[in-house]
Protein backbone atom coordinates (compact mmCIF):
# COMPACT_ATOMS: atom_id res chain seq x y z
CA UNK A 1 0.00 0.00 0.00
CA UNK A 2 1.38 3.37 -0.92
CA UNK A 3 0.91 6.27 1.44
CA UNK A 4 -0.46 9.39 -0.24
CA UNK A 5 -0.05 12.82 1.23
CA UNK A 6 -3.43 14.02 2.47
CA UNK A 7 -2.82 17.44 0.98
CA UNK A 8 -2.62 15.89 -2.48
CA UNK A 9 -6.11 14.36 -2.21
CA UNK A 10 -8.94 16.16 -4.01
CA UNK A 11 -11.45 17.81 -1.67
CA UNK A 12 -14.48 15.72 -0.75
CA UNK A 13 -17.78 16.63 -2.38
CA UNK A 14 -20.78 17.54 -0.18
CA UNK A 15 -22.30 14.14 -0.98
CA UNK A 16 -19.12 12.32 0.05
CA UNK A 17 -18.96 14.27 3.30
CA UNK A 18 -22.57 13.34 4.03
CA UNK A 19 -21.86 9.68 3.26
CA UNK A 20 -18.87 9.69 5.60
CA UNK A 21 -20.78 11.31 8.47
CA UNK A 22 -23.71 8.90 8.13
CA UNK A 23 -21.41 5.88 7.84
CA UNK A 24 -19.33 6.82 10.87
CA UNK A 25 -22.28 7.71 13.12
CA UNK A 26 -24.31 4.62 12.17
CA UNK A 27 -21.38 2.23 12.68
CA UNK A 28 -20.20 4.04 15.81
CA UNK A 29 -23.49 3.58 17.68
CA UNK A 30 -23.74 -0.07 16.58
CA UNK A 31 -20.24 -0.93 17.82
CA UNK A 32 -20.55 1.35 20.86
CA UNK A 33 -23.52 -0.56 22.20
CA UNK A 34 -21.47 -3.73 22.37
CA UNK A 35 -19.30 -2.05 25.01
CA UNK A 36 -21.28 0.80 26.56
CA UNK A 37 -23.05 -1.50 29.00
CA UNK A 38 -19.85 -2.81 30.61
CA UNK A 39 -19.68 -0.28 33.43
CA UNK A 40 -23.47 -0.28 33.78
CA UNK A 41 -23.59 -4.01 34.52
CA UNK A 42 -23.26 -3.72 38.33
CA UNK A 43 -26.11 -1.15 38.40
CA UNK A 44 -28.22 -3.36 36.13
CA UNK A 45 -27.52 -6.31 38.41
CA UNK A 46 -28.52 -4.36 41.51
CA UNK A 47 -31.83 -3.28 39.99
CA UNK A 48 -32.83 -6.30 37.92
CA UNK A 49 -30.95 -9.12 39.69
CA UNK A 50 -29.69 -12.28 38.01
CA UNK A 51 -26.02 -12.07 39.04
CA UNK A 52 -23.13 -12.69 36.65
CA UNK A 53 -25.25 -14.79 34.27
CA UNK A 54 -27.60 -11.91 33.44
CA UNK A 55 -24.61 -9.56 33.18
CA UNK A 56 -23.02 -11.87 30.62
CA UNK A 57 -26.25 -12.19 28.65
CA UNK A 58 -26.83 -8.43 28.55
CA UNK A 59 -23.55 -8.16 26.63
CA UNK A 60 -23.69 -11.40 24.65
CA UNK A 61 -27.32 -11.28 23.48
CA UNK A 62 -26.40 -8.16 21.51
CA UNK A 63 -23.11 -9.53 20.20
CA UNK A 64 -24.77 -12.83 19.23
CA UNK A 65 -27.31 -11.37 16.81
CA UNK A 66 -24.91 -8.66 15.64
CA UNK A 67 -22.11 -11.11 14.87
CA UNK A 68 -24.34 -13.77 13.29
CA UNK A 69 -26.29 -11.40 11.03
CA UNK A 70 -23.72 -8.77 10.06
CA UNK A 71 -22.67 -10.71 6.95
CA UNK A 72 -26.15 -11.49 5.65
CA UNK A 73 -26.97 -7.82 6.21
CA UNK A 74 -24.38 -7.04 3.56
CA UNK A 75 -26.38 -9.12 1.07
CA UNK A 76 -29.57 -7.31 2.08
CA UNK A 77 -27.75 -4.03 1.45
CA UNK A 78 -26.83 -5.11 -2.07
CA UNK A 79 -30.39 -6.32 -2.74
CA UNK A 80 -32.53 -3.50 -1.33
CA UNK A 81 -30.08 -0.58 -1.43
CA UNK A 82 -27.62 0.65 1.18
CA UNK A 83 -29.46 3.80 2.21
CA UNK A 84 -32.74 1.91 2.59
CA UNK A 85 -31.15 -0.76 4.79
CA UNK A 86 -29.56 2.01 6.86
CA UNK A 87 -33.00 3.54 7.33
CA UNK A 88 -34.40 0.23 8.51
CA UNK A 89 -31.41 -0.29 10.78
CA UNK A 90 -31.60 3.16 12.36
CA UNK A 91 -35.35 2.92 12.94
CA UNK A 92 -34.99 -0.53 14.46
CA UNK A 93 -32.02 0.53 16.56
CA UNK A 94 -33.86 3.51 18.01
CA UNK A 95 -36.96 1.41 18.79
CA UNK A 96 -35.07 -1.47 20.41
CA UNK A 97 -32.90 0.98 22.38
CA UNK A 98 -36.06 2.38 23.93
CA UNK A 99 -37.18 -1.19 24.68
CA UNK A 100 -33.87 -1.81 26.48
CA UNK A 101 -34.25 1.39 28.49
CA UNK A 102 -37.75 0.45 29.59
CA UNK A 103 -36.91 -3.18 30.50
CA UNK A 104 -38.46 -4.19 33.85
CA UNK A 105 -36.71 -7.58 34.26
CA UNK A 106 -33.34 -9.01 33.32
CA UNK A 107 -34.97 -11.38 30.85
CA UNK A 108 -36.81 -8.56 29.06
CA UNK A 109 -33.55 -6.63 28.81
CA UNK A 110 -31.75 -9.64 27.33
CA UNK A 111 -34.45 -10.17 24.68
CA UNK A 112 -34.44 -6.45 23.86
CA UNK A 113 -30.65 -6.50 23.51
CA UNK A 114 -30.89 -9.43 21.06
CA UNK A 115 -33.37 -7.46 18.93
CA UNK A 116 -31.11 -4.41 19.17
CA UNK A 117 -28.26 -6.53 17.76
CA UNK A 118 -30.42 -7.44 14.76
CA UNK A 119 -30.89 -3.74 14.00
CA UNK A 120 -27.21 -3.03 14.64
CA UNK A 121 -26.22 -5.69 12.10
CA UNK A 122 -28.01 -3.68 9.40
CA UNK A 123 -25.90 -0.60 10.11
CA UNK A 124 -22.26 -1.70 9.85
CA UNK A 125 -21.94 -3.36 6.39
CA UNK A 126 -24.25 -0.83 4.73
CA UNK A 127 -22.13 2.00 6.12
CA UNK A 128 -18.88 0.67 4.72
CA UNK A 129 -20.51 -0.28 1.40
CA UNK A 130 -21.62 3.34 0.96
CA UNK A 131 -18.04 4.52 1.53
CA UNK A 132 -16.70 1.99 -0.98
CA UNK A 133 -19.18 3.12 -3.65
CA UNK A 134 -18.83 6.86 -2.95
CA UNK A 135 -15.02 7.16 -2.77
CA UNK A 136 -12.24 5.82 -4.98
CA UNK A 137 -8.48 5.61 -4.97
CA UNK A 138 -6.52 7.27 -2.13
CA UNK A 139 -9.63 9.13 -0.98
CA UNK A 140 -11.32 5.78 -0.40
CA UNK A 141 -8.38 4.56 1.69
CA UNK A 142 -8.50 7.72 3.77
CA UNK A 143 -12.26 7.42 4.29
CA UNK A 144 -11.97 3.76 5.30
CA UNK A 145 -9.22 4.75 7.73
CA UNK A 146 -11.43 7.39 9.35
CA UNK A 147 -14.31 4.91 9.55
CA UNK A 148 -12.08 2.22 11.11
CA UNK A 149 -10.58 4.64 13.62
CA UNK A 150 -13.95 5.82 14.92
CA UNK A 151 -15.44 2.32 15.16
CA UNK A 152 -12.33 1.12 17.03
CA UNK A 153 -12.59 4.06 19.43
CA UNK A 154 -16.22 3.13 20.14
CA UNK A 155 -15.05 -0.09 21.77
CA UNK A 156 -12.89 1.82 24.24
CA UNK A 157 -14.87 4.99 24.92
CA UNK A 158 -18.10 3.03 25.49
CA UNK A 159 -17.41 2.16 29.13
CA UNK A 160 -16.81 5.83 30.01
CA UNK A 161 -20.14 6.87 28.52
CA UNK A 162 -21.82 4.07 30.42
CA UNK A 163 -20.14 5.01 33.67
CA UNK A 164 -21.09 8.68 33.48
CA UNK A 165 -24.69 7.78 32.63
CA UNK A 166 -24.97 5.39 35.58
CA UNK A 167 -23.62 7.83 38.16
CA UNK A 168 -25.31 11.01 36.96
CA UNK A 169 -28.59 9.66 35.59
CA UNK A 170 -29.44 5.95 35.29
CA UNK A 171 -28.17 2.90 33.45
CA UNK A 172 -31.31 3.21 31.32
CA UNK A 173 -29.97 6.46 29.84
CA UNK A 174 -27.24 4.59 27.92
CA UNK A 175 -29.99 3.11 25.76
CA UNK A 176 -32.26 6.14 25.46
CA UNK A 177 -29.33 8.28 24.23
CA UNK A 178 -29.10 6.16 21.06
CA UNK A 179 -32.23 7.84 19.76
CA UNK A 180 -30.40 11.20 19.46
CA UNK A 181 -27.77 10.28 16.80
CA UNK A 182 -30.28 8.07 14.96
CA UNK A 183 -32.70 10.99 14.62
CA UNK A 184 -29.87 13.43 13.83
CA UNK A 185 -28.60 11.57 10.75
CA UNK A 186 -32.01 10.35 9.55
CA UNK A 187 -32.67 13.45 7.33
CA UNK A 188 -29.36 12.86 5.53
CA UNK A 189 -30.52 9.46 4.30
CA UNK A 190 -33.17 10.84 1.94
CA UNK A 191 -30.58 12.38 -0.37
CA UNK A 192 -28.35 9.32 -0.10
CA UNK A 193 -31.19 7.02 -1.11
CA UNK A 194 -31.73 9.07 -4.27
CA UNK A 195 -28.03 8.77 -5.19
CA UNK A 196 -27.80 5.08 -4.26
CA UNK A 197 -27.12 3.02 -7.37
CA UNK A 198 -29.67 0.46 -8.49
CA UNK A 199 -29.04 -2.83 -6.75
CA UNK A 200 -28.68 -6.26 -8.30
CA UNK A 201 -31.82 -8.04 -7.06
CA UNK A 202 -30.83 -11.25 -8.82
CA UNK A 203 -28.36 -12.03 -6.01
CA UNK A 204 -29.65 -14.61 -3.56
CA UNK A 205 -29.63 -13.85 0.15
CA UNK A 206 -28.10 -16.59 2.29
CA UNK A 207 -30.88 -16.94 4.87
CA UNK A 208 -29.96 -20.56 5.65
CA UNK A 209 -26.38 -19.56 6.39
CA UNK A 210 -27.58 -16.82 8.74
CA UNK A 211 -29.88 -19.28 10.56
CA UNK A 212 -27.12 -21.88 10.97
CA UNK A 213 -24.69 -19.22 12.24
CA UNK A 214 -27.24 -18.00 14.77
CA UNK A 215 -28.00 -21.50 16.07
CA UNK A 216 -24.33 -22.47 16.11
CA UNK A 217 -23.13 -19.43 18.01
CA UNK A 218 -26.21 -19.29 20.23
CA UNK A 219 -26.00 -22.92 21.33
CA UNK A 220 -22.34 -22.68 22.30
CA UNK A 221 -22.71 -19.32 24.04
CA UNK A 222 -25.77 -20.50 25.99
CA UNK A 223 -23.86 -23.57 27.22
CA UNK A 224 -20.79 -21.66 28.35
CA UNK A 225 -22.79 -19.00 30.18
CA UNK A 226 -25.33 -21.31 31.84
CA UNK A 227 -22.84 -24.02 32.88
CA UNK A 228 -21.86 -21.90 35.87
CA UNK A 229 -25.39 -22.19 37.21
CA UNK A 230 -26.43 -25.67 36.00
CA UNK A 231 -23.15 -27.56 35.62
CA UNK A 232 -21.76 -29.40 32.60
CA UNK A 233 -23.72 -32.58 33.41
CA UNK A 234 -27.06 -30.83 32.91
CA UNK A 235 -28.84 -31.67 29.61
CA UNK A 236 -29.79 -27.99 29.46
CA UNK A 237 -26.08 -27.28 28.98
CA UNK A 238 -24.60 -30.10 26.92
CA UNK A 239 -27.55 -30.49 24.54
CA UNK A 240 -27.40 -26.83 23.35
CA UNK A 241 -23.61 -27.18 23.11
CA UNK A 242 -23.88 -30.24 20.84
CA UNK A 243 -26.60 -28.58 18.75
CA UNK A 244 -24.39 -25.49 18.42
CA UNK A 245 -21.35 -27.50 17.31
CA UNK A 246 -23.43 -29.43 14.78
CA UNK A 247 -24.93 -26.21 13.41
CA UNK A 248 -21.49 -24.63 12.98
CA UNK A 249 -20.23 -27.70 11.09
CA UNK A 250 -23.29 -27.54 8.83
CA UNK A 251 -22.72 -23.79 8.41
CA UNK A 252 -19.19 -24.33 7.11
CA UNK A 253 -20.34 -27.11 4.78
CA UNK A 254 -23.18 -24.95 3.47
CA UNK A 255 -20.94 -21.92 2.95
CA UNK A 256 -18.42 -24.00 1.02
CA UNK A 257 -21.13 -25.21 -1.37
CA UNK A 258 -23.45 -22.20 -1.66
CA UNK A 259 -23.36 -20.31 -4.97
CA UNK A 260 -23.55 -16.95 -3.14
CA UNK A 261 -22.49 -17.54 0.47
CA UNK A 262 -22.68 -14.86 3.13
CA UNK A 263 -19.16 -15.92 4.24
CA UNK A 264 -17.00 -16.42 1.11
CA UNK A 265 -14.53 -19.00 2.39
CA UNK A 266 -12.35 -18.51 -0.69
CA UNK A 267 -11.14 -15.20 0.78
CA UNK A 268 -9.35 -17.21 3.45
CA UNK A 269 -7.12 -18.57 0.71
CA UNK A 270 -5.48 -15.13 0.72
CA UNK A 271 -2.66 -15.32 3.22
CA UNK A 272 -2.84 -11.89 4.89
CA UNK A 273 -6.64 -12.01 5.02
CA UNK A 274 -6.65 -15.40 6.74
CA UNK A 275 -3.87 -14.67 9.23
CA UNK A 276 -5.10 -11.12 9.83
CA UNK A 277 -8.53 -12.41 10.80
CA UNK A 278 -6.97 -15.07 13.02
CA UNK A 279 -5.09 -12.29 14.78
CA UNK A 280 -8.34 -10.28 14.97
CA UNK A 281 -10.10 -13.23 16.67
CA UNK A 282 -7.49 -13.41 19.42
CA UNK A 283 -6.96 -9.65 19.86
CA UNK A 284 -10.63 -8.65 20.05
CA UNK A 285 -11.44 -11.58 22.32
CA UNK A 286 -8.74 -10.20 24.63
CA UNK A 287 -10.02 -6.61 24.45
CA UNK A 288 -13.61 -7.68 25.22
CA UNK A 289 -12.69 -9.99 28.09
CA UNK A 290 -10.17 -7.59 29.61
CA UNK A 291 -12.52 -4.61 29.71
CA UNK A 292 -15.50 -6.73 30.81
CA UNK A 293 -13.78 -8.10 33.92
CA UNK A 294 -11.72 -5.00 34.75
CA UNK A 295 -14.74 -2.69 34.51
CA UNK A 296 -16.82 -4.86 36.86
CA UNK A 297 -13.92 -5.49 39.27
CA UNK A 298 -13.08 -1.80 39.68
CA UNK A 299 -16.65 -1.20 40.89
CA UNK A 300 -17.71 -4.35 42.71
CA UNK A 301 -14.40 -5.08 44.45
CA UNK A 302 -12.37 -1.88 44.04
CA UNK A 303 -15.23 0.31 45.25
CA UNK A 304 -15.05 2.83 42.39
CA UNK A 305 -18.11 4.66 41.13
CA UNK A 306 -19.11 3.98 37.52
CA UNK A 307 -17.85 7.37 36.29
CA UNK A 308 -14.50 7.03 38.04
CA UNK A 309 -14.13 3.49 36.69
CA UNK A 310 -14.86 4.81 33.19
CA UNK A 311 -12.25 7.53 33.58
CA UNK A 312 -9.82 4.94 34.90
CA UNK A 313 -10.05 3.12 31.57
CA UNK A 314 -9.95 6.29 29.44
CA UNK A 315 -6.15 6.78 29.04
CA UNK A 316 -5.95 3.94 26.53
CA UNK A 317 -8.60 5.65 24.38
CA UNK A 318 -6.68 8.93 24.37
CA UNK A 319 -3.45 7.19 23.40
CA UNK A 320 -5.25 5.26 20.64
CA UNK A 321 -6.75 8.40 19.12
CA UNK A 322 -3.45 10.32 19.33
CA UNK A 323 -1.18 7.56 18.07
CA UNK A 324 -3.19 5.52 15.56
CA UNK A 325 -2.50 7.79 12.57
CA UNK A 326 1.23 7.95 13.38
CA UNK A 327 1.64 4.20 13.58
CA UNK A 328 -0.62 3.75 10.57
CA UNK A 329 1.75 5.93 8.55
CA UNK A 330 4.77 3.96 9.78
CA UNK A 331 3.05 0.69 8.89
CA UNK A 332 2.32 2.10 5.43
CA UNK A 333 6.03 2.78 5.03
CA UNK A 334 7.48 -0.37 6.57
CA UNK A 335 4.61 -2.85 6.27
CA UNK A 336 2.10 -4.00 8.93
CA UNK A 337 3.71 -7.26 10.09
CA UNK A 338 5.88 -6.16 12.99
CA UNK A 339 3.46 -3.48 14.17
CA UNK A 340 0.80 -6.20 14.39
CA UNK A 341 3.31 -8.27 16.36
CA UNK A 342 4.68 -5.66 18.77
CA UNK A 343 1.29 -4.02 19.41
CA UNK A 344 -0.43 -7.09 20.92
CA UNK A 345 2.66 -7.86 23.00
CA UNK A 346 2.49 -4.36 24.51
CA UNK A 347 -1.24 -4.90 25.16
CA UNK A 348 -0.43 -8.17 26.91
CA UNK A 349 2.22 -6.46 29.03
CA UNK A 350 -0.27 -3.75 29.99
CA UNK A 351 -2.79 -6.24 31.35
CA UNK A 352 -0.08 -8.26 33.10
CA UNK A 353 0.97 -5.07 34.89
CA UNK A 354 -2.52 -5.00 36.42
CA UNK A 355 -1.65 -8.18 38.33
CA UNK A 356 -0.28 -5.81 40.99
CA UNK A 357 -3.89 -4.97 41.93
CA UNK A 358 -4.66 -5.56 45.60
CA UNK A 359 -7.06 -4.29 48.22
CA UNK A 360 -7.31 -1.45 48.98
CA UNK A 361 -7.06 -0.47 45.33
CA UNK A 362 -4.44 2.11 44.33
CA UNK A 363 -5.38 3.23 40.82
CA UNK A 364 -2.30 5.38 40.17
CA UNK A 365 0.17 2.60 40.91
CA UNK A 366 -1.80 -0.56 40.09
CA UNK A 367 -4.05 0.30 37.13
CA UNK A 368 -2.89 3.45 35.30
CA UNK A 369 0.61 2.23 34.24
CA UNK A 370 -0.86 -0.87 32.65
CA UNK A 371 -3.54 1.14 30.84
CA UNK A 372 -0.88 3.44 29.37
CA UNK A 373 1.13 0.50 28.04
CA UNK A 374 -2.06 -1.14 26.74
CA UNK A 375 -3.09 2.08 24.96
CA UNK A 376 0.32 2.33 23.29
CA UNK A 377 -0.02 -1.26 22.09
CA UNK A 378 -3.52 -0.64 20.79
CA UNK A 379 -2.41 2.45 18.86
CA UNK A 380 0.43 0.41 17.37
CA UNK A 381 -1.74 -2.40 16.02
CA UNK A 382 -5.21 -1.06 15.06
CA UNK A 383 -4.43 0.77 11.80
CA UNK A 384 -1.89 -1.81 10.53
CA UNK A 385 -4.39 -4.62 11.22
CA UNK A 386 -7.09 -2.88 9.17
CA UNK A 387 -4.63 -2.06 6.39
CA UNK A 388 -3.31 -5.63 6.22
CA UNK A 389 -6.77 -7.15 5.89
CA UNK A 390 -8.31 -4.62 3.48
CA UNK A 391 -5.08 -4.46 1.47
CA UNK A 392 -5.11 -8.23 1.01
CA UNK A 393 -8.41 -8.47 -0.88
CA UNK A 394 -9.18 -7.05 -4.34
CA UNK A 395 -10.59 -3.49 -4.15
CA UNK A 396 -14.02 -4.56 -5.39
CA UNK A 397 -14.28 -6.97 -2.45
CA UNK A 398 -13.16 -4.54 0.26
CA UNK A 399 -16.74 -4.29 1.50
CA UNK A 400 -17.21 -7.99 2.17
CA UNK A 401 -13.63 -8.23 3.46
CA UNK A 402 -14.29 -5.58 6.08
CA UNK A 403 -17.70 -7.09 6.92
CA UNK A 404 -16.06 -10.46 7.58
CA UNK A 405 -13.43 -8.81 9.76
CA UNK A 406 -16.06 -6.89 11.73
CA UNK A 407 -18.11 -10.05 12.21
CA UNK A 408 -15.07 -11.93 13.49
CA UNK A 409 -14.24 -9.11 15.93
CA UNK A 410 -17.79 -9.14 17.33
CA UNK A 411 -17.89 -12.95 17.53
CA UNK A 412 -14.53 -12.91 19.32
CA UNK A 413 -16.01 -10.69 22.03
CA UNK A 414 -19.13 -12.85 22.18
CA UNK A 415 -17.14 -16.03 22.83
CA UNK A 416 -14.66 -14.55 25.31
CA UNK A 417 -17.40 -13.04 27.46
CA UNK A 418 -19.33 -16.33 27.36
CA UNK A 419 -16.22 -17.91 28.91
CA UNK A 420 -15.97 -15.23 31.61
CA UNK A 421 -17.91 -17.29 34.14
CA UNK A 422 -15.61 -20.26 33.57
CA UNK A 423 -12.52 -18.07 33.99
CA UNK A 424 -13.45 -15.90 36.99
CA UNK A 425 -15.97 -18.14 38.77
CA UNK A 426 -19.55 -17.30 39.79
CA UNK A 427 -18.47 -14.32 41.95
CA UNK A 428 -15.87 -11.68 41.16
CA UNK A 429 -12.80 -11.95 43.39
CA UNK A 430 -9.20 -10.82 43.15
CA UNK A 431 -8.17 -14.35 42.15
CA UNK A 432 -10.84 -14.42 39.46
CA UNK A 433 -9.55 -11.11 38.13
CA UNK A 434 -6.00 -12.49 38.01
CA UNK A 435 -7.19 -15.53 36.03
CA UNK A 436 -8.97 -13.24 33.55
CA UNK A 437 -5.92 -10.97 33.21
CA UNK A 438 -3.69 -13.96 32.45
CA UNK A 439 -6.12 -15.28 29.84
CA UNK A 440 -6.40 -11.79 28.32
CA UNK A 441 -2.63 -11.48 28.08
CA UNK A 442 -2.42 -14.97 26.60
CA UNK A 443 -4.93 -14.07 23.88
CA UNK A 444 -2.92 -10.97 22.98
CA UNK A 445 0.21 -13.11 22.71
CA UNK A 446 -1.64 -15.49 20.38
CA UNK A 447 -2.56 -12.49 18.22
CA UNK A 448 1.08 -11.44 18.12
CA UNK A 449 2.22 -14.95 17.17
CA UNK A 450 -0.39 -15.19 14.41
CA UNK A 451 0.79 -11.83 13.01
CA UNK A 452 4.49 -12.69 13.14
CA UNK A 453 3.98 -16.14 11.62
CA UNK A 454 1.40 -15.34 8.97
CA UNK A 455 1.43 -11.68 7.89
CA UNK A 456 3.65 -10.76 4.96
CA UNK A 457 4.60 -7.17 4.15
CA UNK A 458 3.91 -6.01 0.59
CA UNK A 459 6.94 -5.75 -1.70
CA UNK A 460 8.28 -2.21 -1.47
CA UNK A 461 9.18 0.14 -4.31
CA UNK A 462 12.63 -0.51 -5.74
CA UNK A 463 12.15 -4.27 -5.82
CA UNK A 464 12.41 -5.96 -9.23
CA UNK A 465 8.62 -6.01 -9.47
CA UNK A 466 6.35 -3.86 -7.35
CA UNK A 467 3.42 -5.95 -6.20
CA UNK A 468 0.35 -4.97 -4.28
CA UNK A 469 -0.72 -7.03 -1.30
CA UNK A 470 -3.49 -8.60 -3.40
CA UNK A 471 -0.96 -9.42 -6.16
CA UNK A 472 1.46 -10.91 -3.66
CA UNK A 473 -1.18 -13.33 -2.44
CA UNK A 474 -2.95 -13.99 -5.73
CA UNK A 475 -1.02 -17.21 -6.23
CA UNK A 476 -2.19 -18.43 -2.85
CA UNK A 477 -5.75 -17.43 -3.76
CA UNK A 478 -5.55 -19.14 -7.11
CA UNK A 479 -4.12 -22.27 -5.59
CA UNK A 480 -6.87 -22.30 -3.07
CA UNK A 481 -9.41 -22.01 -5.87
CA UNK A 482 -7.83 -24.96 -7.70
CA UNK A 483 -7.84 -27.05 -4.54
CA UNK A 484 -11.53 -26.37 -4.03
Amino acid sequence: MHMTDAAALPPSTPLQKRVLVVAIVASFIAILDGFVVNLALPAIGRELGGGLVIQQWVVDAYLLTLGALILVAGSLSDHFGRARILEWGLAGFALTSVMCGLAWTGEVLVVSRALQGVAGALLVPSSLAMIISSFSGPAQSKAIGQWSGWTSAAAIVGPLIGGVAVDLLSWRFIFFINVIPAVAIWPMLAGLRESDAARDKSKRIDYLGALLAMVGLGGAVYAFIEQGRMGWSSPQVWVPLLVGIAAMVLFLIHESRAAEPMLPLRLFGIRNFAWGNLATLAIYAAISLGFFVLGIYLQQVGGMGATVAGMALLPSTVILMLGASYFGALAGKYGPRWFMTIGPLLCAAGFLMSLTVQEPLNYWMQVLPGQIVFGLGLATLVAPLTAAILGAVPPDEAGIGSAVNNAIARIAGLISIAFAGVIVGPVFTREGLFNALLVTAGLFVLGAVASAAGIRNPVREGAPAVLSEADETSDDDGAAGQRS
